[in-house]
C-alpha cells in the first residue's frame, strides 16, 4: 500500500504519521517525501536477517566496532528519505553512542542489509541502493533468498553505482565499511534451510 498526498512529507511529518495509534503494527519508509507501507517478512527472510545479524555481531562485538541494527530503527538518509534496512551497521567512529538520539539515527549506517521479497521489484531495490550510497552508505549488500545471491551495491571512485551479482559459493567483503568481515554466502543460505 502506499500512501500518498499532494505535499511530500519531511521526516518530521512522517516520524508524526508512524506515531499515530493507527500504524502502531505497521512498518513505513520515507522515499523522496513519500510515505510508503512495508509489507511484513516472511519466516524465511526474517530469519536469514537473523543470521546475518549474528554473523556481523560475531565480528563487530569482539572489537567494539559500532553498532549492529534491526528494521525496528530507522536512518534518515536524507532530508527526505528515511529508511527501515533489515540489518544494518553503524561505526562508532561515525556514532559514539545511540542515547539521546530519539527515535531515528540522523545518518545512514556504514552498511545496509535489504532481504528481498518476491513482490519487491529490482528497480526499487537499485532505487533504495542508490538512496543509501548516495546518503553515505558504504556497502550494500540486497539479498536473494529464491536465488541464493547478493547482489552488492557501492559507489565507484567516479560517483556511479556498481553492482556486483555474489553467488551461493561466493564470499561477502565487507570492504569499505567493515574491512576484515569475511562471510561465505554458503554460511548464510545453509542455515537458512
Amino acid at each position: 500500500m502506499m500512501v500518498t498526498r499532494e505535499n511530500l512529507y519531511t521526516v518530521e511529518e512522517f516520524l508524526a504519521f508512524t506515531q499515530l495509534p493507527e500504524h502502531a503494527d505497521q512498518r513505513f519508509e520515507l522515499f523522496d517525501g513519500v510515505i510508503e507501507e512495508m509489507p511484513p517478512s516472511n519466516p524465511q527472510n526474517s530469519h536469514l536477517a537473523g543470521l546475518i545479524i549474528t554473523l556481523l555481531n560475531n565480528f563487530v562485538l569482539p572489537h567494539n566496532l559500532g553498532f549492529v541494527t534491526v528494521p525496528d530503527g530507522g536512518y534518515q538518509v536524507a532530508p527526505n528519505k528515511m529508511y527501515q534496512p533489515d540489518v544494518a551497521y553503524i561505526s562508532r567512529q561515525r556514532l559514539p553512542s545511540l542515547k539521546n538520539i530519539g527515535n531515528v539515527i540522523p545518518m545512514a549506517p556504514d552498511l545496509a542489509v535489504e532481504v528481498v521479497s518476491p513482490s519487491e521489484s529490482s528497480r526499487k531495490v537499485t532505487r533504495k541502493a542508490q538512496g543509501y550510497l548516495r546518503g553515505g552508505t558504504k556497502l550494500v549488500w540486497a539479498v536473494y533468498p529464491d536465488e541464493k545471491e547478493i547482489d552488492v551495491y557501492q559507489l565507484t571512485a567516479d560517483g556511479e553505482v556498481s553492482i556486483k551479482t555474489i553467488g551461493a559459493d561466493g564470499e561477502l567483503d565487507g570492504i569499505p565499511a567493515l574491512p576484515g568481515l569475511k562471510i561465505a554466502l554458503k554460511a548464510i543460505f545453509a542455515a537458512a534451510e
